[in-house]
């Protein structure tokens, strides 16, 4: 039996050791988030209507194609770091709590690197 004083036993680690680290990059993705999801959905939602043509004119230019990358890594970053949180508290096998967390990474990565690729052929064709 370990005798710790309680400061000991909660020095900002968490029970999977990330403890404080991890709650502040979510919250750093959010705030990043508030910004660049008005800067995306503008451009985007002028864009939406008007075809092929429009969208490519739209991402074609720089600030909107670097505006989108931005928006689709941090979002997705966001969003695997999020359900890591609701994995690691509801799942209680530890196969199927690894395998989720792999899956989720694996899609949340698959998900941002086909975004920016897309944004980034737009980009560099226009």
């Amino acid at each position: 039996m370990a005798f710790k004083t309680d400061y000991s036993r909660v020095q900002g680690l968490g029970g999977a050791g990330d403890g404080v680290h991890h709650w502040w990059i979510q919250r750093l993705t959010s705030v990043a988030l508030v910004p660049l999801t008005i800067l995306f959905l503008i451009p985007f939602g002028r864009a939406l209507g008007g075809g092929y043509e429009a969208l490519t004119a739209t991402y074609g230019q720089f600030g909107n194609a670097l505006t989108a990358i931005l928006f689709l890594s941090i979002a997705s970053w966001h969003f695997a770091i999020g359900i890591q949180v609701v994995i690691e508290d509801y799942v209680h096998g530890n196969a199927a709590r690894i395998t989720l967390l792999i899956v989720t990474k694996l899609f949340a990565f698959t998900l941002a690197a086909a975004g920016i690729l897309a944004v980034a052929t737009i980009l560099f064709r226009a």
